[in-house]
């Protein structure tokens, strides 16, 4: 049986998607395994970022506003919709996902006539609770966490906010037959795509999905802060009353009419005036994109964190537990629970392997696809044996 080194050597030069990683601007002596919170920087964003600086801001100042500055948040929800299964005209990047969430909870509210309820993942992200219980408060709505798979919906729930991947563990949700479930029950369903989008298949369209949001600074590598993304269906988007009802979602912005009538499209879920520098910083690294099939990426991603458990498996044993499925019921991360985890994470990164830590006991290691290597993970788990022995 060939060693792990020889497996790692074998898979990396059979890769298919190999030839990304020079697309991305990274050291070679750093173990990058942190992709689920922030992605490593394509190496096209710096460029183009001076040419939007010293050319489209320095030379032609506000001009540039009518030569594609006031279009980018659709135009770049354009480029983000194929990887989330969405046809043109669905999805509008802008803002932060605590904002999107905000106006998607109360647009679904609204649309509910009759139902106050809004059911929460039970193991959600901190934030998707926050922003429920404030709407909630808004609305005169309640706020009941569930775990996925025991929903018991009723005919008061609205709407269920669900992630497609648990952040803490790894695990991913079928998407489709959860939607199915909520619709079955009456309910509207919005999916939190912060930890899936750009790693595995969403296929928002095809599955019916009602409204979802997702950051852009993991696997899509935007950069720290850009902005996130909001999808409403071209069927509901007339019905879709959300509450921050700021100038760019009017249907004439540029009329500085006193009354606000929405936008009839996509634009109605834009708020203020959009983030230019980080908007254009995430459309630069979208072009890593260009060539690639979400199915190829999710193929690699399997294989790569499959190959990282085998190697935990075989160098720290029993030293560690693996928490994330090891089935395809996982997203692409793998998480481990060990004893003083925070330390150990430290000293990981110390030594130029860089996951993250969260309470109260794991350690996550995040693949990207894109630029992650088998060598990559298979040093991951050599250096934490080191550590763990």
């Amino acid at each position: 049986m060939p060693s792990l080194a020889e497996r790692a050597r074998e898979l990396d030069a059979i890769d298919p998607l190999a030839d990304r990683r020079k697309l991305f601007d990274l050291d070679d002596a750093v173990v990058y395994l942190d992709g689920n919170s922030l992605g490593a920087p394509p190496c096209s964003v710096a460029d183009r970022m001076a040419d939007v600086v010293r050319n489209q801001w320095g030379r032609r100042l506000i001009r540039s506003w009518s030569e594609g500055w006031w279009t980018a948040p659709e135009r770049v929800g354009d480029r983000i919709a194929p990887l989330v299964g969405a046809a043109p005209g669905q999805v509008v990047v802008g803002d932060s996902t605590s904002a999107n969430l905000f106006k998607a909870l109360v647009a679904a509210l609204r649309m509910s006539k009759g139902r106050n309820e809004i059911v929460v993942d039970a193991a959600t992200f901190p934030t998707d609770g926050y922003i429920a219980s404030s709407a909630a408060r808004l609305m005169g709505a309640t706020v009941r966490p569930a775990a996925l798979d025991a929903l018991e919906l009723n005919e008061n729930t609205a709407v269920v906010l669900a992630n497609q991947v648990d952040y803490r563990t790894g695990r991913a949700y079928d998407v489709g037959a959860i939607t199915s479930e909520v619709h079955a029950a009456g309910a509207l369903v919005l999916w939190d795509l912060c930890h899936s989008v750009g790693a595995l298949p969403v296929d928002l369209d095809s599955h019916g999905v009602d409204l979802a949001v997702g950051c852009t600074y993991k696997f899509l590598n935007g950069g720290p802060g850009s902005p996130a993304f909001l999808y409403v269906p071209t069927r509901s988007q007339s019905s879709f009353d959300q509450p921050l009802a700021g100038w760019n979602g009017h249907r004439e912005p540029f009329a500085m009419a006193p009354e606000f009538t929405p936008s009839s499209e996509i634009a109605r879920g834009r708020c203020g005036t959009p983030d230019i520098l980080s908007l254009l910083a995430l459309d630069a690294a979208l072009d890593v994109w260009d060539g690639v099939t979400i199915a190829e990426v999710r193929e690699k991603s399997l294989a790569l964190t499959g190959f990282f458990i085998d190697c935990v498996d075989s160098l720290v044993g029993s030293r560690v537990s693996v928490v994330t499925p090891r089935d395809s019921t996982r997203g692409s991360q793998v998480s481990l629970a060990c004893e003083d985890a925070q330390a150990v994470m430290d000293s990981l990164i110390a030594r130029d392997v860089i996951g993250d830590f969260r309470p109260p006991n794991v350690l996550r290691f995040g693949f990207a696809a894109l630029y992650g290597r088998y060598a990559d993970a298979l040093r991951a788990a050599s250096t934490l044996a080191e550590i763990l022995t």
